[in-house]
């Protein structure tokens, strides 16, 4: 048997914490893997002006996918001012790693499964089962943004006769954020969402957007899931705006199958959907590009919890399922998420988010116990 190679990016706050839990549990189903350390983070950013160094991209060159924790990211303003003072003017701007670990890896799949496991007692309904596909590096995150506004800027988007009325603030009073997307990058999410509903047997796919009023970029993102869902006769296409679709989330969960979204939007309806089935807690996702990928829980870094062993690593455990599907270790993974859901349908040990006493690494030891049943 072959030994994988997964680079271990614990982050900081309660990242590192979870991580040490899912390491028990992939150790308890005897997967194979080394595991090279990456330095990622809040501490990174602080001391060497960059949350995510040359070395730890060099292993992650050196390895098949990888495993993420959680990082503290703060607004530029506060950023700043935690930066070393040695370091203050010399032209470093913080900017998120797992953003900009997508976008320099061209992960551009980000999948969020959100099921509601029976015997949750945080499940707004049982039977709720949906994959929100979100696209990963273009969109609102792109990360294309000015303050104050540049002339040239300015001047170039007053091609928009709109714009000039904007001008009357002055430029230095202006922030712009760019939302950019590609054909390409449409084209691609929403494949990849109905390979996914085509592979697993889902009965649909909603495509969410704004197109009414973000004509032109929400307009391509639909015009060309048209386009992809012609390739898929036997599986639906519905098209929802956001405002509306959040509601009819909570109103009629049931409803919905395969979403998919650009990368703000996803981002929103990920969360939305993991409240359904119990909060971030249970939240996993993976990052998905054609020869890489890292998946990861979708909570934050939780800085008042951290070194309590408090939080819930279950989303970080079903994040290492995540990871064992993509090697192509059904086997583990099926053990694995059968370990969690057997747990919580138990209901014997849960986290203070499950309205229990148990440590994250309890948490841990009792999915390992169900493994080792």
């Amino acid at each position: 048997m072959s030994k994988h190679s997964i680079a271990w990016l614990p982050g900081d706050g309660v990242g590192i914490e979870v991580m040490e839990a899912a390491k028990l549990c992939l150790d308890a189903v005897e997967f194979n893997a080394d595991y090279p350390h990456g330095d990622i983070g809040w501490e990174f950013w602080c001391k060497e002006g960059n949350a995510l160094p040359d070395r730890t991209l060099k292993v992650l060159k050196e390895t098949e996918c990888a495993l993420f924790g959680a990082i503290t990211s703060k607004p530029r303003d506060e950023a700043n001012a935690e930066l070393d003072p040695a370091l203050r003017g010399k032209g470093f701007d913080y900017f998120s790693p797992i953003v900009k670990l997508r976008q320099q890896l061209n992960l551009h799949t980000n999948i969020r499964p959100t099921k509601a496991y029976p015997g949750n007692p945080l499940n707004y309904k049982e039977g709720i089962d949906i994959v929100v596909f979100r696209e990963n590096t273009e969109g609102m995150y792109g990360g294309i943004e000015f303050h104050p506004l540049p002339q040239n800027v300015y001047e170039a988007l007053c091609v928009k006769p709109k714009m000039k009325q904007f001008g009357e603030y002055g430029l230095e009073n202006l922030a712009v954020t760019l939302r950019i997307m590609s054909r390409q990058g449409c084209h691609s999410i929403v494949k990849e969402a109905f390979k996914f509903a085509k592979r697993h047997g889902r009965r649909s796919v909603t495509v969410c957007d704004k197109p009414n009023v973000l004509r032109e970029t929400g307009g391509l993102m639909v015009r060309t899931a048209r386009e992809v869902a012609k390739e898929y006769p036997s599986i639906p296409l519905y098209e929802t705006n956001i405002d509306a679709q959040c509601m009819w989330l909570v109103k009629n969960p049931f409803d919905y199958d395969i979403i998919v979204a650009e990368n703000m939007f996803g981002d929103i309806l990920s969360d939305l959907c993991a409240q359904l089935v119990g909060g971030l807690g249970f939240a996993s996702a993976g990052n998905i590009g054609d020869n890489y990928a890292v998946f990861e829980p979708t909570h934050g870094s939780a800085p008042k919890y951290t070194g309590m062993y408090k939080v819930n690593p279950i989303a970080t455990i079903l994040a290492a399922k995540m990871m064992l599907e993509w090697l192509g270790e059904n086997e583990k993974a099926v053990r694995l998420e059968n370990a969690v859901a057997a747990v919580i349908a138990e209901g014997k040990v849960r986290t203070y988010d499950m309205g229990g006493k148990a440590t994250t690494m309890e948490m841990a030891r009792a999915v390992v116990e169900k493994i080792k049943k």
